[in-house]
């Protein structure tokens, strides 16, 4: 019993067959619907761990669901054979891949060296008894067109042109997007509505249902953050300087938006390196909170006041995140055949150093805002929550149409934004306070002025007190 990437990067042994069917259940995951989910048993790197398992003539299997009326998942696992001969170099990809199914279950039969003529008959032979429908044979052109046009790929960019149909998003399944089971992109849903009696009740109908709803999350979220929100806390923001609003909504702003995209990227980074959703949640979650709560504790002590230790925070962070998303799958890579307790204490030696410090964003801008005006915090608190929310469903939503590591390489820049933000909120504070100076420096020889004259008028004749009384209330 063992994550089986894990598993087979690990061992030193050596199979004539790895059979994958259907190891996949329909339940949801703890991490949401199970459609929206990572799956690091179906990416490219994933299958490169499989077939290095295999002896020189082993065979890899895998069973997936088919939908008579389209290709949708069978035709991904397809795509993705296809890439995995690709990246081992094979020259002709289609000679190693033979694919049948029976009712709505296909099969995949890939062998590690191209099929012979004698395995060829065999394997015909034994589909037209059982009474098998073949969909793909390394000699025959198949029924449908869109496995023609991927069988005729002969590279990578080739593969993902021919897999990318007009409706679904059958490309190579990668580390970087391991959302194997969700083939809809969010820019095609109206299409996809349009056609919903295509689709059936299959992967891609609940497909449609799930990405459906995450935008109606969205929607509800954005009501809400406006009802609950912003309308309520709008006065706080009214009675202070337009500039100090500005800066300080775009500074609390980023910080929502980093640390959310932040989190969801680490999240489901490490979901595929630990090898459950469970174990990223558990693990990444509880020490990001954790060391972000250090950092706000830690910037009592540390303040970030001056612009020098604020540009070596925001790059500091920044350079992580953007530098994270290259570095990541290398350590991924070189670590995977690990323990879990051992991937669990590399993952906290990655999060908690970047949590630490992006704790200290919070209240830094709080101690920024504070030096200009206290009135309009409430509405900073707000706008921070509010950006928070929306971030949490957009970041998924990133990470599933573009990439994690794009999301991640969103939060890197929006920790660098908060480099030039935080210098107008500094200046405005430097500004604030020389003009609280002056103004105390100037009502204090105002003070010994009236000080002055006071006190020659009541010891000369004439001198009156209801003058001196105020002169005095005016020092007051």
């Amino acid at each position: 019993m063992d994550d089986a990437r894990s598993w087979f990067s690990a061992t030193n042994e050596h199979f004539d067959l790895i059979q994958m069917s259907m190891i996949d259940t329909w339940a949801a995951t703890g991490a949401g619907a199970f459609s929206l989910s990572e799956n690091g048993l179906y990416t490219l790197e994933g299958w490169r761990a499989f077939i290095g398992r295999l002896n020189d003539r082993g065979m890899f299997t895998v069973s997936r669901w088919y939908n008579p009326g389209d290709v949708n998942e069978s035709g991904r696992m397809i795509v993705l054979a296809l890439a995995t001969m690709m990246d081992a170099g094979v020259a002709a990809p289609r000679r190693h891949v033979f694919v049948a199914r029976a009712s709505r279950v296909a099969t995949l039969v890939l062998s590690k060296s191209p099929f012979t003529d004698a395995q060829l008959r065999l394997l015909r032979d034994e589909t037209a008894r059982l009474g098998f429908t073949v969909l793909v044979d390394p000699e025959t052109a198949p029924e449908s067109q869109v496995l023609q046009a991927i069988v005729r790929a002969k590279n990578l960019a080739d593969l993902d042109r021919a897999a990318s149909t007009e409706l679904l998003d059958l490309t190579v399944s990668t580390d970087n997007r391991p959302f194997f089971f969700n083939q809809l992109l969010f820019w095609r849903i109206p299409d996809a509505l349009r056609k919903s009696h295509e689709l059936g009740g299959g992967v891609a109908g609940g497909n449609l249902i799930a990405s459906v709803t995450l935008c109606l999350i969205l929607l509800i979220a954005q009501v809400a953050v406006i009802y609950t929100i912003i309308i309520p806390l709008r006065g706080a923001s009214v009675t202070s300087s337009r500039k100090l609003i500005t800066d300080g909504t775009v500074y609390f702003s980023l910080i929502g938006l980093g640390f959310m995209f932040a989190e969801i990227s680490m999240l489901q980074y490490f979901s595929v390196f630990l090898g459950h959703p469970i174990y990223a949640l558990g693990v990444c979650l509880f020490s990001l909170i954790l060391s972000s709560g250090l950092g706000s504790l830690a910037s009592g002590r540390f303040p970030l006041s001056t612009m020098s230790r604020v540009v070596v925070w925001g790059s500091l962070i920044g350079a992580s995140l953007l530098a994270a998303q290259w570095g990541l799958p290398v350590i991924f890579e070189a670590t995977t055949a690990l323990g879990l307790s051992v991937r669990i204490a590399i993952s906290l030696a990655v999060v908690m150093p970047l949590g630490f410090l992006m704790g200290f964003a919070f209240p830094t801008g709080m101690s920024l805002v504070e030096r200009v005006d206290r009135d309009p915090t409430p509405w900073f608190w707000g706008i921070n929550g509010a950006t928070g929310v929306l971030a949490s469903v957009l970041a998924v939503m990133v990470s599933m149409a573009f990439g994690i590591n794009v999301t991640m390489a969103l939060a890197g820049c929006c920790y660098l934004a908060l480099i030039p933000t935080a210098w107008g909120l500094i200046t405005l504070g430097d500004a604030s306070l020389a003009h609280a100076v002056g103004v105390g420096a100037a009502g204090r020889l105002s003070g010994v002025a009236d000080r002055v004259p006071l006190q020659s008028d009541r010891d000369q004749p004439g001198g009156s007190a209801p003058a001196a009384l105020t002169n005095r209330s005016s020092v007051g």
